[in-house]
Formats: C-alpha cells, sequence, structure tokens
C-alpha cells in the first residue's frame, strides 16, 4: 500500500505568465506532490487546446460556475489536471478560475470571508487562513492584475526543496502557511461532528445539514472532496444568506 501523503504547510508564490505556471505545476507534479493538495487561481488562462473531457460542464456547475464565464475556453491543459475546477467571483478581484482546495476555502471554508460576501475578498480569506495581511493584499492586488496564485500543500521537511523549486520556475512573492488548507471532511461526513469547526461555527444547524447532504451527494458521485466541498457551499448559498455574525442562517425567501 502507497504511503499516505503528509501535507503540513502550504507554500504559496504568484507568477506572471501562464506558461510559468504550466512549468511549475508539471514539476510539482513528477515530483509526487497529488493534485489534489495544489492550488491554481487566475484570471486569463487561455486554453492551448480545447480537449473535450479534461473539464465536463457538470464540474464547472458544480465547482461554482457564475454569470458571464464561458464554459471551455480558459482552461490550459494541466489545470485540467487538478481538482474542484471552477469559476468563482471574489469581490475587489473580479471572476477567477480556481482549482484545488483554495476553491472550496474561498466558498467559505476559512471562516466568514466567503466569496460572495459584501466586504469580503481574498485578503480577507487569506488572512483567516494565517497570512500577513500584506503579503495577502499583494497576492490580490497581482490576481487582479492578471497574474497568477498557486499554492502547493507540502510535508514540513520539504518546504525548502519545493520553495526552490517554485521560485526557479518564476514564483514571486513567496510564503509558506504553518498548516495546509481546510477541508469540509476527512471523508463522507456523517454528522456535524465530522465538519471541521472552521466550517462549522459559520454555519446553523439547518445549514450544516444542506452542506452534509450535498457534500456526500457530490463525493459519491466524483469521488473528489475538493468537488464535493465547493458543491457544498454553493448549496449552502443557494438556500441561505449571512447573518450579522458570518454565520449562514437566515433561509431565502423564493418567490
Amino acid at each position: 500500500m502507497a504511503e499516505e501523503y503528509k501535507a503540513e504547510r502550504t507554500i504559496s508564490a504568484v507568477f506572471k505568465e501562464q506558461n510559468q505556471v504550466d512549468s511549475a505545476l508539471q514539476q510539482l507534479l513528477d515530483r509526487g506532490i497529488p493534485r489534489d493538495h495544489i492550488s491554481v487561481m487566475g484570471r486569463n488562462f487561455q486554453s492551448q487546446t480545447r480537449i473535450a473531457g479534461f473539464i465536463t460542464k457538470k464540474d464547472i456547475i458544480l465547482g461554482g460556475l457564475r454569470q458571464g464565464a464561458i464554459f471551455g475556453s480558459f482552461f490550459g491543459s494541466l489545470l485540467g489536471l487538478l481538482t474542484g475546477v471552477g469559476v468563482l467571483f471574489i469581490p475587489f478581484v473580479g471572476s477567477v478560475v480556481a482549482a484545488g482546495p483554495i476553491g472550496a476555502v474561498l466558498l467559505g471554508a476559512a471562516s466568514g470571508a466567503i466569496a460572495g460576501s459584501a466586504g469580503a475578498g481574498l485578503v480577507s480569506a487569506l488572512v483567516a487562513l494565517g497570512m500577513p495581511e500584506d503579503k495577502a493584499t499583494v497576492y490580490q492586488t497581482r490576481l487582479q492584475a492578471g497574474e497568477y496564485l498557486v499554492m502547493v500543500e507540502v510535508p514540513a521537511n520539504q518546504v525548502e526543496e519545493f520553495q526552490n523549486l517554485i521560485q526557479a520556475h518564476g514564483g514571486e512573492e513567496i510564503h509558506v502557511l504553518e498548516q495546509k488548507l481546510p477541508r469540509a471532511c476527512s471523508g463522507r461526513c456523517n454528522s456535524p461532528e465530522d465538519l471541521s469547526p472552521e466550517v462549522r461555527s459559520h454555519l446553523s444547524p439547518e445549514a450544516q445539514r444542506t452542506f452534509i447532504d450535498t457534500y456526500n451527494a457530490t463525493l459519491e458521485q466524483t469521488n473528489d472532496q475538493s468537488q464535493a466541498e465547493q458543491a457544498a457551499w454553493e448549496a449552502v448559498h443557494q438556500k441561505f444568506d449571512e447573518d450579522e455574525n458570518g454565520v449562514w442562517s437566515k433561509a431565502k425567501v423564493t418567490a
């Protein structure tokens, strides 16, 4: 049996060009980083070849499609190998393509700083994860300008190795978080106690049930934890609004 990958730190960096991102991703995958431990965000991905099947329309819908996104026109080939690829709207940044666990974080796993909430943006989500505000601000500004953010979860004893790799491929503003990105559940969610504290504390009991039911149904269909988290948060957003404490508790009134 293969040894379980032990992610303990998250290295983040920005890249100016998509070809730098593609090169870095290829090396990370070749060095054994599992695809569900790599996150990428960008506004200007250009597909070199439109290969039907890399990403399905169902993947995009489950990942959080927003109005104005054009399916199938902006995914680089390597991005299609990652998990949970979707389109998110992030205040102060705009619509971005997000792949990997960062998408679920932005949809709500980090804290009340949820993409789509009034006043929330990438800065508030990254700060909630423990990143210094000045570094998070740099990332948001550069992403808004059309550059790319890559986040890689690595074992603690390999941080320097992968920092050097990322820098060698053009990564700038490199930062290390002393944790991996939060996940909703380690596997199937059987009860609210299986949810991570970051998730549970921002959902009412009714929203927790919506989250769990959608998460489990999507996980059964896709066997993709990141995609299941994104679908679960999307279901919560469709049924509830946040209250003054940042808890998704107010049932939306449908016409």
